[in-house]
């Protein structure tokens, strides 16, 4: 990932991924890219979520751990996502649009986290700073960074990932979990 996007860059994403979400909500196409007036940075492979929120609430969010498509792809495409198949949330409907806000999160490429022990886990983990993914056999989870403001205990943020991932809330303590981090590059109206 190259170094930050630019704020121009950031502003493209958002209203783009904007555009996105309101097309789909009401039922329309997305118009097509054009690709001449993107910067090098937004065509490159990239990982994105999208999270929407209502007054501060959580209204969706759906993105990708590792790149597999341009960066302004995957935004628009989770940001369909996120309004519309979110399974915890019923999709969202034209009148709600007004009132959401769009927030989109960049990810670096996910790197194994190497722990001995549930103490030495907790103790690598890096409150507001890395994303966090629990993998336990074909179960799979993460939270991003931002998740710590409502978690800030590393205890309860491993048990909150270990249940979203459909697992013992302390499963963590009990077996030894393939644990990668990442960080962000955020960003939102």
């Amino acid at each position: 990932m190259q170094d930050r996007l630019t704020s121009e860059e950031q502003r493209i994403l958002l209203r783009l991924a904007r555009e996105a979400m309101e097309n789909a909500v009401r039922g329309q196409k997305l118009p097509p890219l054009d690709r001449s007036a993107l910067t090098p940075c937004l065509l490159e492979p990239g990982a994105s979520f999208v999270t929407l929120t209502v007054n501060g609430d959580l209204r969706g969010c759906i993105g990708a751990l590792e790149a597999y498509q341009p960066l302004v792809e995957d935004v628009r495409e989770h940001a369909v996502a996120a309004a519309l198949e979110d399974p915890r949330f019923p999709p969202v409907t034209p009148p709600e649009l007004e009132g959401i806000h769009i927030e989109v999160s960049r990810l670096t490429t996910p790197v194994p986290l190497e722990y001995a022990t549930p103490v030495g886990l907790l103790a690598k983990l890096r409150p507001h700073v890395d994303g966090v993914i629990l993998r336990d056999g074909m179960r799979r989870a993460t939270f991003l960074p931002q998740v710590w403001e409502k978690l800030p205990d590393r205890a309860d943020f491993l048990d909150n990932l270990c249940a979203k991932m459909g697992a013992e809330r302390g499963l963590w303590r009990k077996k030894h979990l393939n644990v990668q981090i990442y960080q962000v590059e955020e960003f939102h109206e």
